[in-house]
């Protein structure tokens, strides 16, 4: 008898697509986790080399493969995230993703920032359950966003913004941060009164070690940090992270039966370059893809991708892809770091 009633659930889950413990992501951001979002919006073509270890093809991905997300979808077992701006045969079933490349925290109300984001959620989301009720097709249901996890990572290119525009001052982009957290903070509310109660904020990065931004700036060994990345980058970083922190454990008191991660990718992306040889890296300074040689092989003029450009022997001996943007050989092990970080317990909160 309880042989046939286990049958029967596995019949059921299989005829009807129910799942007891169907992890969904949605996931906020900008070109660190844009599965094509900026490809669909924008229609800006990003095509080979880009995607030319995994993909064999343009996706819309800055990155010769799979990013920091896809290999968490992979780790749950899930699709890679269609993008919410892709109008050609989408499929929602693993989650959705809002990020676009080039996206910011502030200011609000233009494409395609943090808040038009948080926007096209609440839109996507009230729509989904709409089409639901009308029996149309297999969408995301009520329990689903609510056990999903939300993913939140951006603010990297406020803050290279504000430090562009104070010609790489400190004390201007230090003032601005707090409302940078502020509308970060805006954002999970929101996101919670529509129903998210799991939340990954992730640090921003260290962007002083961007090969970018080595190669744009003069600079003199004063301006850099003990393993050769831009100081006042880095610690503006660090601020902005000091900020999200701070903001994760207010948001836990406030929003009491909601889970908010504070994800601490800084330190696992500057370990890449503090040791890159330990993980197999050479060259941590310099892009794969780019133009102009050593120390850093990038030039605005002849950026990956465009004519003129080179590209390294060994993809997966390199940090950096573009300038900017990870490899997937980074991108993998910063994603496994993630996943075993034991704050997390990923799987126990999404089942």
């Amino acid at each position: 008898m309880r042989v046939n009633v286990i049958w029967g659930l596995l019949w059921g889950w299989m005829l009807f697509g129910i799942s007891v413990s169907r992890p969904l992501i949605i996931n906020f951001g900008d070109a660190n986790s844009d599965t094509g979002g900026v490809l669909a919006g924008a229609g800006l073509p990003i095509g080979l080399p880009h995607g030319i270890t995994f993909f064999h093809k343009g996706t819309g991905r800055f990155g010769d493969g799979r990013l920091i997300l896809d290999f968490i979808c992979e780790h749950l077992k899930l699709g890679y995230l269609s993008p919410y701006l892709e109008s050609l045969a989408p499929n929602f079933t693993s989650g959705v993703n809002f990020a676009v490349a080039g996206a910011m925290i502030l200011p609000q109300f233009v494409p395609f920032h943090l808040d038009i984001q948080v926007r096209q959620f609440m839109h996507f989301k009230n729509r989904s359950l709409e089409l639901l009720s009308l029996g149309s097709g297999k969408f995301i249901n009520e329990d689903e966003f609510r056990k999903a996890l939300y993913i939140i990572d951006v603010g990297q290119n406020d803050l290279l913004e504000a430090l562009y525009a104070s010609n790489l001052t400190y004390a201007p982009v230090a003032a601005k941060v707090p409302s940078f957290v502020a509308e970060t903070k805006l954002a999970v509310q929101n996101l919670y009164q529509y129903g998210g109660r799991k939340f990954w904020i992730y640090s921003t990065g260290p962007q002083g070690c961007a090969p970018k931004e080595l190669a744009l700036h003069m600079h003199n060994n004063t301006d850099l940090d003990r393993i050769g990345c831009f100081r006042v980058h880095n610690d503006l970083a660090k601020l902005f992270n000091k900020g999200l922190r701070s903001m994760c454990k207010d948001l836990r008191s406030e929003l009491e039966d909601a889970s908010i991660v504070y994800v601490d990718v800084y330190t696992i992306k500057y370990d890449l370059f503090a040791k890159a040889s330990k993980y197999g890296f050479v060259e941590p300074f310099k892009a794969c893809c780019g133009y102009g040689g050593p120390p850093n092989n990038y030039n605005v003029k002849a950026t990956c991708g465009q004519p003129g450009y080179n590209m390294c022997n060994n993809v997966t001996s390199a940090i950096v892809w573009d300038g900017v943007h990870y490899t997937e050989a980074a991108n993998q092990i910063v994603a496994s770091k993630i996943l075993s970080m034991p704050s997390l317990k990923l799987d126990n909160t999404m089942y």
